[in-house]
């Protein structure tokens, strides 16, 4: 039951609540937007709260304090893209560490660890994070990160985050948990035994198409004063308004990934077993392979459909370009409802990797709007 107490509220109650009270000078209900860059001190090393923007600003705080609500945590770091989150988390490492991360991992992740960072030093590893004994040989004594995404970007495989945070906390590694898909309302990896949350809140947390940013969620206090050093020194750090788009974005998370999450089901039902689709790859349905796990850790299926085309690469570029109500762009997790061609379009950088996608997988963001368009419009562009 909920309480009278922050920690006791409901997601949707701390969603609207938690880092936002009213503006003590004004009464202003909504949190303001602070774009002063500089604050005056009483003297010379004596703040009044705040020194200089990129290192806090009154609208980030509220920002961090609001998602790190929602994820459980007692620390939250807000940065200017989901990428500037990740390389904070990576660049806590050092030449000759290793990393391992799932073979299907988003591109934009396997890139910057394998290539940017390999280039540095750092080693890595891609195994198949559904299975735990390749998990388990892929762990080196000096392996310090497991970097898990779960539902994976594209393929949607679901990952057991508690099972995989034994496994790397007995060899002394930190796991790490991109969330973006599944967002703190429908999953809390920190509660299943990850140490890192990772997100691109350019997604659900914002979830209009209209403010790119990232975020870090952790518990551990010393951690959290490494990566925080790295947010000021570093200063990848998103706007005031940036920040004031996502914590409006954030109040009504709660009430658009149940629509997000009604919707994608509807979807992935319609598809399976339609003569066009060779696969459905969604967690909500029964014979998904992580059904079960996803049950476990997950609130409902998620927002995200994959489907493979049996007529393969044709097939799929077809589909992806036919469709009215489904717009044809890269991103997720907006209202709106987006179809991509992963090949040609997001991964394309890991084309020639062992992340490689299937050509005749499509991927599809489903948005909230009225079912039964979405369900025509497939149809349509299907026959």
């Amino acid at each position: 039951m909920s309480g009278s107490t922050p920690e006791r509220w409901g997601f949707e109650t701390r969603a609207i609540h938690v880092g936002q009270e009213p503006d003590e000078a004004t009464g202003a209900l909504v949190v303001p937007i602070h774009l002063s860059t500089t604050y005056v001190q009483d003297a010379p090393g004596r703040p009044r709260g705040y020194e200089y923007s990129r290192t806090s600003n009154p609208t980030r705080v509220a920002l961090e304090q609001c998602v790190a609500g929602l994820e459980g945590a007692r620390h939250g770091l807000a940065f200017a893209s989901g990428m500037a989150a990740e390389d904070t988390v990576v660049g806590l490492l050092r030449p000759g560490d290793h990393v391992v991360m799932g073979i299907d991992v988003y591109g934009g992740t396997f890139r910057l660890i394998a290539r940017v960072y390999g280039e540095r030093g750092i080693q890595w590893s891609a195994v198949d994070m559904t299975d735990l004994d390749a998990l388990a040989a892929a762990i080196r004594p000096e392996t310090r990160q497991v970097w898990v995404e779960t539902p994976t970007n594209p393929m949607l495989t679901v990952v057991d985050v508690a099972a995989v945070a034994d496994l790397a906390h007995a060899s002394g590694a930190d796991v790490v948990v991109d969330n973006t898909f599944a967002t703190p309302y429908l999953q809390n990896p920190l509660m299943l035994g990850a140490d890192v949350v990772v997100h691109s809140s350019t997604k659900y947390l914002g979830g209009h198409s209209d403010v790119v940013g990232g975020f870090i969620a952790v518990n551990r206090d010393e951690l959290a004063e490494r990566l925080a050093f790295a947010q000021n020194a570093v200063g990848a750090v998103p706007s005031p308004f940036d920040c004031y788009l996502l914590l409006r974005g954030v109040k009504t998370l709660g009430v658009r990934m149940d629509r997000h999450c009604t919707n994608a089901e509807a979807v992935a039902r319609f598809l399976d077993g339609h003569p066009a689709v060779s696969r459905v790859l969604y967690p909500g349905l029964p014979g998904h392979p992580g059904s079960e796990v996803a049950a476990r850790q997950m609130r409902a299926g998620g927002g995200m459909v994959s489907v493979i085309l049996a007529g393969g690469e044709a097939a799929a570029a077809a589909l992806a370009g036919s469709t009215r109500v489904f717009r044809l762009a890269e991103s997720l997790g907006a209202v709106e409802s987006l179809i991509e061609q992963p090949s040609t379009m997001t991964h394309l950088s890991v084309a020639d990797s062992p992340l490689a996608v299937d050509p005749g997988l499509v991927r599809l963001s489903v948005g909230i709007e009225t079912i039964d368009d979405l369900l025509a419009d497939l149809e349509r562009a299907l026959s």
